[in-house]
């Protein structure tokens, strides 16, 4: 009957312009930059928090540093602040999802204690960086490398590099562990960062919407070729992390409810380098830091110890108040 041919065409139609219209909304809820009046409300509300790095962080001397400068549609922003006492150290600090480097100012704290220069980049999309889609670090991976040779040419060849990145920060740094990165990066630091963009947006689809898989994120997938240009698929850690000789320290929480505990197993298992882990009890995404900072700098310096000279460039131990 004239009816059915109809409903044959019209109904897989309608499914896949639902399925298209669903995907199209998820990929600019996911990978779309945060709206500035969103993006204003976080970081008065992230003001508001008051941590015990704000009196601190007023009192540092500090500098803007750009990337890509002659280039606006990539102009990368970062900010920079130099230890009180002259050292070749620095540790170079990726922020997380709609974070930005102020957001990351509680590390700097804790890294500039334990004797390091920091730099802390905006990533694309980010802070006062240019970009409109969030690319989960497979872009930001060669910024950073980018990043480490400007702190070359700053600090001198003999300087040594810690990357150090937090959720997609922690993304970030693991993958650049597969690429081609200066020799004075001595040590990667990576905390509850994704072992794959892929397995973690089934997860989120499952989590937060109650939706499959599939079709949902190979149709943005597509909108991802169109707008990024790259395949989903290749913003993995695992892939990275097996071509990774540095020593690398994984850190996750373990009540993590946003990158599921079992990745960092996953991460761990990828390397044959030097490695160690520690998964925090009782800690949450992000969390391990502000559950007991005193053992996470504790954790940090002891690491660190064995794979980077020590320049005699050291400050009290101050008291951290937990990140909130």
């Amino acid at each position: 009957m004239k009816w059915q041919k109809i409903a044959s065409v019209a109904v897989p139609s309608a499914f896949l312009l639902g399925v298209t219209a669903t995907s199209a909304a998820l990929y600019r809820y996911g990978f779309g930059r945060m709206k500035q009046k969103e993006a204003t409300r976080q970081l008065a509300a992230f003001n508001r928090k008051k941590h015990s790095w704000s009196a601190w962080y007023a009192q540092q001397p500090r500098e803007d540093w750009w990337l890509y400068d002659d280039d606006p549609q990539n102009r990368l922003h970062a900010l920079y602040l130099p230890h009180p006492r002259p050292t070749k150290k620095v540790v170079l600090i990726a922020h997380g999802y709609h974070g930005s480097a102020l957001t990351m100012a509680s590390y700097a704290q804790m890294f500039q204690e334990l004797g390091y220069n920091v730099l802390m980049p905006d990533n694309r999309a980010h802070g006062e960086s240019a970009g409109e889609w969030v690319n989960f670090g497979w872009l930001d991976r060669l910024d950073y490398r980018d990043w480490c040779l400007d702190l070359v040419d700053h600090l001198g060849p003999d300087c040594e590099i810690v990357l150090f990145g937090v959720s997609m920060g922690g993304a970030i740094v693991m993958m650049m562990s597969g690429e081609v990165l200066p020799p004075q990066v001595k040590a990667i630091i990576e905390d509850c960062g994704y072992s794959s963009l892929r397995g973690e947006l089934a997860y989120q689809m499952k989590a937060q919407f109650h939706l499959p898989e599939f079709p949902f994120v190979p149709v943005a997938n597509l909108f991802n070729h169109l707008t990024l240009g790259f395949d989903l698929k290749e913003v993995d850690s695992l892939t990275a992390l097996k071509n990774n000789r540095r020593p690398i320290f994984f850190i996750h929480g373990e009540r993590d409810g946003f990158v599921p505990t079992a990745m960092v197993l996953e991460n761990y298992a990828a390397t044959s380098a030097p490695k160690e882990l520690w998964v925090v009890p009782n800690a949450d995404h992000a969390q391990a830091f502000g559950v007991d900072p005193h053992a996470y700098k504790h954790h940090v310096a002891k690491f660190l110890r064995h794979y980077l000279h020590d320049d005699g460039c050291k400050v009290a131990d101050a008291k951290i108040t937990p990140a909130e």
